[in-house]
C-alpha cells in the first residue's frame, strides 16, 4: 500500500506540480514503485499455477501498465533531454495498480458493475442524444434566423454545436432560466420549447437512467451473491464428505472434529461462544453433529454473539444492606425504567430551545444552570444503578458526552469561547440520542451505518475516476489559466493570465483559481463539475475560450461518466440498501442461537441496548443446564449473551441469506459448472405472467 500511495502521489511533485521536484527524482520514486509491483507479480506467479495465474485479468493489466509506464518514461525522458515538449500519458494509468491490489476487491466488483451496466445504458445514452440533437435541431431553425442576442451580446443560437452543449447544459438545469430568457424576452411563448425541452429530456430520460441502472445492478448484484451463496453450499458439503464418519445409519461429524474445524475457521472464538454454538448443532447432545446441521457452521460463525461479563456493584459488595433496600431497589427500577429515558430526552429537546437564544438574557443564562443541574442528577443516579466501569465503558459515548457537557453555560466564566463552543456542541450531540430512540429514525441510522463500508468503495472509485481525469486535464489545460493573488493589479490579473479570456463570465467572476495548474486545483475543479451547478457551463466555456471549442467534450464525458453513470449505480445501491433494511427479519439460524441462549438462561434482551440503557443484571449460578457437570457450568458463570446488534448486518450478508433461503437444507445445491455458469437472466422466469412474477 506504501507503494501504491507513493506511485499516486507523485503527480502533486511532477510538472505541472504543487510540489516541483527534478524529473530525475520523480522517475526514481517511480521506477522503484514498478519494481516493488513486478516483485510481488513474480512472486505471486511462483506460488501460483501456471494457468491460474495467466487467466487472472489482474497480472495481465498490471504487467501492462508496467510496460506501458516504462516506455513512456523513456520517451518522455529522451525527448525532455532534447528540450522536446511532451505528454506524460501513462499517468492516467496508475489507478489501475490501485484496483487490481488484492485488497481492493470491492472496488474492482463496483467497477464490474459498471462494466454490466453499460450495455443497457448505452443504448439510453444513445436515444438521449438523438434527442438533444434533434431539440438542437430545432432550436438552429426556430432562434437561429431571429437576430436574438445574449446578454453578453453575442448572436444567440446561431452555431450547432454551441446549441447542442447549451442544450445538454439545461440537462442538469445548470444553466437555467439564463439559456431561454433571450428567446423568451423576445416570445413568450418560446418558453413552450424548452418546457417541452425540460420534460423530456431532464425528467424522463434522467429517470429512464436511474431506472436502467437500477435494474442492471440489482440484478448483477443478485446474480453474483447467488453465485456465492451456492459455492459456499458447494465448499460445505465438500467439507461433509471429507470430514463424515459412520455412526449407525447416517453419516455424521464427530464432536471432537468440529470443535477443530470451527477454531482453525475462527481462530480468535471463545471457549463459551464455540459451547454455545456446538449446543446448538447438536442439539441432541449425542457427541455429533448431522449434515442438515454441520452444512450451517459457516453462517453460525457469520452471526457475532456478544458475550458480557457482568460485574457487581461496588456499592452492593460495601453496603449490601443499603443498596439492596426497599428505597433503594425502588430508585434503581425507575432509572432503568423507559420513561426515565423519555423525560431526559424532552429535557435534551428543552435545552436545545434554550441554547439557540441570546445567553446573555439573564433568565436563558440562570435556565442553563438548572439544565446543568438535571444533568449532573441524571449521571449522579445512572452510576448509583450501574456498575462505573460499565457506564464509562468503551461503547457506551453518550454517557462519557453526558459528564463532558456538565460544564456551566455562561460565557462569561470562560476565559476561552472556544472551549464553551465545545461544551455546547457536546450537549447539542445529545440530541442524536433522541433520533435514535424512535424505531422509524433508527432504522434509517442503522442503514446508513450498513452502508459504511460500501461509501468508502464509492469513494475509492470515484477517486480512480478523478485522478485519471485530473491527469488527463492536467496534459490538456495547465497554464492555460493563471490565478493572481488579489492584490496584484497587472492587466493580466483580470484575464486569468490569458488574453483569450477578456470580457468572459469566466475572468469576470474570478474563476481564475478554477485551472488544471496541479493534481489539487484539478481535484477540487472536478468536485466543482460533480455537484452540477451554474460554474460548470462558466467552467467548461472558459476552457474552451483558451482551447478550443472540442474541450467541451473532456466535460461532457466527465459528466456522463461520474454524475450519470457512478452517482446513479451509488444512488441504486443506497435504494436497495434502504430496501433490505426496511423489510429486515430475524433469519433462522438467529432465532435458533437467541433460543438457545434463552434455553440456558444466559440472555441478555436487546431492548435494553437499544433504549440507551445499560444492561445490568445479576449473574446466575445455575449456568449450563443438563449434560456434563460442573466444568461446562463453571465456563458459563457470570457470563451473558446476546445477539449483536442489526447494525453489523451488511446489505450483502443479507441478500446471501435470501438465496440461501431457498436452498434446502438437505439439499447438496447445483454443481459447480452450473455455479460458475450462472447468469442474471436465470433469475427470471423466460415467460412472465402474473403469477411467477408476483
Amino acid at each position: 500500500m506504501v507503494f501504491i500511495t507513493t506511485v499516486l502521489s507523485l503527480a502533486l511533485f511532477e510538472e505541472p506540480a504543487l510540489f516541483p521536484l527534478p524529473f530525475w527524482a520523480t522517475s526514481a520514486a517511480e521506477v522503484l514503485c514498478l519494481t516493488a509491483f513486478f516483485g510481488r507479480l513474480v512472486h505471486f506467479a511462483k506460488v501460483t499455477p501456471q494457468k491460474v495465474f495467466w487467466k487472472d485479468t489482474k497480472n495481465i493489466c498490471i504487467m501492462a501498465t508496467i510496460a506501458l509506464t516504462l516506455i513512456d518514461l523513456i520517451i518522455y525522458g529522451s525527448l525532455e533531454a532534447a528540450h522536446i515538449h511532451s505528454v506524460r500519458w501513462s499517468r492516467a494509468l496508475r489507478p489501475v495498480f490501485l484496483i487490481n491490489l488484492p485488497e481492493s476487491r470491492q472496488i474492482r466488483r463496483a467497477l464490474r458493475s459498471i462494466r454490466n451496466t453499460l450495455p443497457d445504458i448505452l443504448y439510453v445514452l444513445l436515444l438521449f442524444l438523438f434527442s438533444v440533437l434533434m431539440f438542437s435541431l430545432m432550436a438552429l431553425k426556430l432562434f437561429g434566423d431571429r437576430g436574438l442576442k445574449t446578454a453578453e451580446g453575442t448572436p444567440y443560437f446561431t452555431n450547432l454545436l454551441e446549441i447542442t452543449f447549451e442544450l445538454y447544459v439545461l440537462v442538469t438545469t445548470a444553466n437555467s432560466p439564463d439559456v431561454m430568457m433571450p428567446a423568451y424576452n423576445s416570445q413568450w411563448w418560446y418558453s413552450l420549447f424548452f418546457m417541452a425541452y425540460l420534460v423530456v429530456n431532464t425528467y424522463i430520460f434522467m429517470s429512464v437512467f436511474l431506472a436502467v441502472v437500477y435494474n442492471n445492478y440489482r440484478k448483477h448484484l443478485k446474480n453474483e451473491i447467488r453465485k456465492l451463496a451456492c459455492l459456499k453450499r458447494h465448499k460445505m458439503v465438500e467439507a461433509f464428505h471429507l470430514l463424515k464418519v459412520k455412526v449407525g445409519p447416517e453419516s455424521v461429524v464427530t464432536e471432537a472434529v468440529w470443535k477443530r474445524l470451527a477454531r482453525a475457521v475462527a481462530p480468535g472464538i471463545s471457549s463459551s461462544h464455540l459451547e454455545l454454538l456446538l449446543r446448538i448443532s447438536d442439539e441432541g447432545q449425542k457427541g455429533h453433529v448431522d449434515k442438515t446441521n454441520f452444512l450451517r457452521l459457516a453462517d453460525l460463525l457469520n452471526i457475532e454473539v456478544v458475550t458480557v461479563n457482568i460485574r457487581r456493584h461496588p456499592l452492593e459488595a460495601w453496603v449490601p444492606r443499603v443498596y439492596q433496600s426497599s428505597a433503594s431497589l425502588l430508585v434503581q427500577k425507575m432509572v432503568r425504567h423507559r420513561i426515565f429515558v423519555w423525560v431526559y430526552d424532552v429535557i435534551i429537546l428543552i435545552n436545545a430551545v434554550f441554547i439557540a437564544l441570546d445567553e446573555r438574557n439573564p433568565f436563558i443564562s440562570h435556565a442553563e444552570w438548572l439544565f446543568l443541574s438535571l444533568y449532573v442528577l441524571e449521571i449522579l443516579l445512572k452510576l448509583y444503578t450501574h456498575e462505573p466501569r460499565a457506564y464509562f465503558g468503551r461503547k457506551q459515548f453518550w454517557n462519557c458526552a453526558s459528564l463532558k457537557g456538565c460544564v456551566p453555560f455562561p460565557a462569561r466564566k470562560y476565559k476561552s469561547q472556544q472551549i464553551l463552543d465545545i461544551v455546547l456542541i457536546l450537549r447539542i450531540l445529545r440530541l442524536l440520542r433522541v433520533i435514535v430512540s424512535i424505531q422509524r429514525f433508527r432504522v434509517i441510522v442503522t442503514t446508513l451505518i450498513n452502508i459504511g463500508p460500501t461509501m468508502i468503495t464509492f469513494g475509492g472509485l470515484i477517486f480512480v475516476v478523478y485522478y485519471a481525469f485530473a491527469v488527463v486535464g492536467m496534459e490538456l489545460f495547465h497554464d492555460k489559466v493563471r490565478f493572481f493573488d488579489p492584490n496584484f493589479t497587472a492587466p493580466a490579473a483580470l484575464v486569468c493570465g490569458n488574453p483569450a479570456l477578456a470580457g468572459s463570465a469566466f475572468a469576470r467572476d474570478g474563476y481564475c483559481r478554477n485551472n488544471f495548474n496541479d493534481l489539487a486545483s484539478a481535484l477540487v475543479v472536478l468536485t466543482e463539475l460533480t455537484v452540477v451547478n451554474q460554474c460548470g457551463p462558466l467552467i467548461a466555456g472558459g476552457f474552451a475560450l483558451v482551447t478550443h471549442q472540442a474541450a467541451k467534450l473532456y466535460f461532457i464525458l466527465f459528466h456522463v461518466v461520474v454524475v450519470i453513470l457512478i452517482v446513479n449505480i451509488f444512488v441504486a445501491f443506497i435504494l436497495e440498501a434502504f430496501f433490505v433494511a426496511y423489510s429486515l427479519e430475524k433469519s433462522e439460524i438467529e432465532t435458533a442461537i437467541e433460543k438457545k441462549i434463552q434455553e440456558l438462561g444466559v440472555g441478555i434482551p436487546e431492548e435494553d441496548e437499544q433504549d440507551g440503557q445499560l444492561t445490568d443484571v445479576d449473574a446466575m449460578e445455575g449456568g449450563l443446564g443438563g449434560g456434563e457437570g460442573d466444568s461446562r457450568r463453571a465456563a458459563w458463570r457470570g457470563l451473558y449473551c446476546r445477539i449483536a446488534s442489526k447494525k453489523y448486518r451488511t446489505v450483502d450478508t443479507l441478500l446471501q441469506r435470501m438465496f440461501e433461503s431457498e436452498i434446502a437444507p438437505d439439499d447438496e445445491g447445483p454443481s459447480l459448472d452450473e455455479i460458475l455458469n450462472f447468469s442474471p437472466s436465470d433469475m427470471y422466469p423466460k415467460n412472465p405472467n402474473f403469477e411467477n412474477s408476483a
